[in-house]
């Protein structure tokens, strides 16, 4: 019977120590290496006045974007702040997109998250149009996750906050008119779009004369005129983007193993440890020293999967006024009229 007694008295110490030595485990993990480092949207912080001087560009122009380059002329969103309450005790069911939707109390505010596990061995954050979206290793509890976010609350909520306000400011500013005439960022200036009647349609672009035609058939509309001046701007991407990465991949010291063009709502670029680059077509808008500043970021990351000092090390040895070029691509982005929104 002392026994018994004595094996009751000592199970519970034991659960709790093989909890904690589990949490410790996972903890350990929280410096490793991500699969997938990217470059959001507007990252950075004040924009400096100035544009950074572009690297030494190669020896021949690239033949399909020949345009003379000019010069560069929430808190959460899913919810905003309300009053101090205690998050909604109901069951949260995954939506389709696979990420549960939940609630955790952080200070005074009720913070909406994106939930997603993965196979990664620490806890990340990322914020967007969406608002904050956690990935977190599989054996993670929510207690921990939730312990995670109020460590980073000072960060999520500016990052929120600031998010939401350049949505407002960029939604504020009046779309294009997809009309003969209309003016189009390309290259860090701007191109002006012709429209006319064709038999077919087919899309010519006059670098000399800044102007990109489009011979459009009868009825023709302009989701149609939208969607082929999109994927112009993906053709001219793809070949771009190549030019850029074989010059700087020696200079950086790495190979790639593939580049793809991506059309990412909140990143201009991401790296994958199998060194895949995928770069936001979007950057064609913006002046070629501001795509190579995103070109030797990712590159970089294939020398350090993270954004230590060393990682800006290999970026300044190629690109030293990248902390130019950071805040000044933010600010450019701002600065953008609604194209395809």
């Amino acid at each position: 019977m002392d026994r018994i007694r004595n094996a009751r008295h000592f199970a519970p110490r034991l659960q709790r120590w093989l909890e904690n030595s589990t949490q410790a485990s996972e903890r350990s993990g929280e410096g490793a290496a991500q699969a997938d480092l990217q470059l959001d949207l507007f990252a950075g912080g004040a924009a400096p006045a100035e544009a950074p001087t572009a690297p030494p560009s190669p020896p021949s122009p690239f033949p399909a974007s020949s345009f003379p380059i000019a010069a560069p002329a929430t808190v959460n969103l899913l919810r905003p702040p309300v009053p101090l309450r205690r998050p909604d005790p109901s069951p949260v069911l995954p939506p389709a997109d696979g990420m549960e939707r939940r609630q955790v109390l952080v200070g005074s505010f009720i913070l909406e998250y994106a939930l997603r596990r993965s196979t990664r061995r620490s806890i990340g954050f990322m914020v967007d149009d969406n608002g904050l979206r956690v990935t977190a290793p599989k054996r993670c509890t929510l207690a921990d996750i939730e312990n995670a976010i109020r460590a980073k609350q000072s960060w999520i909520l500016s990052k929120l906050d600031d998010r939401r306000q350049r949505r407002a400011a960029r939604l504020d500013k009046p779309p294009i008119e997809w009309k003969d005439g209309a003016k189009l960022p390309y290259l860090g200036g701007e191109i002006t779009l012709r429209l006319h009647h064709a038999a077919r349609n087919r899309t010519a672009f006059d670098p000399q004369a800044g102007e990109l035609a489009l011979g459009l058939v009868q009825g023709a509309t302009e989701l149609l005129v939208k969607e082929r001046v999109k994927n112009w701007y993906k053709q001219q991407a793809e070949g771009l983007f190549a030019q850029r990465l074989d010059l700087y991949a020696p200079r950086v010291g790495v190979q790639y193993a593939s580049m793809s063009v991506s059309s990412a709502d909140a990143r201009w670029g991401s790296c994958t440890i199998g060194r895949v680059i995928r770069l936001n077509w979007k950057l064609m808008f913006f002046s070629l020293p501001l795509i190579d500043y995103v070109v030797a970021h990712e590159l970089a990351h294939i020398h350090e999967m993270n954004h230590s000092p060393r990682f800006w090390a290999h970026v300044g040895r190629v690109y030293p006024q990248y902390e130019e070029a950071k805040q000044l691509l933010r600010r450019r982005s701002q600065e953008l009229p609604v194209l395809f929104g």
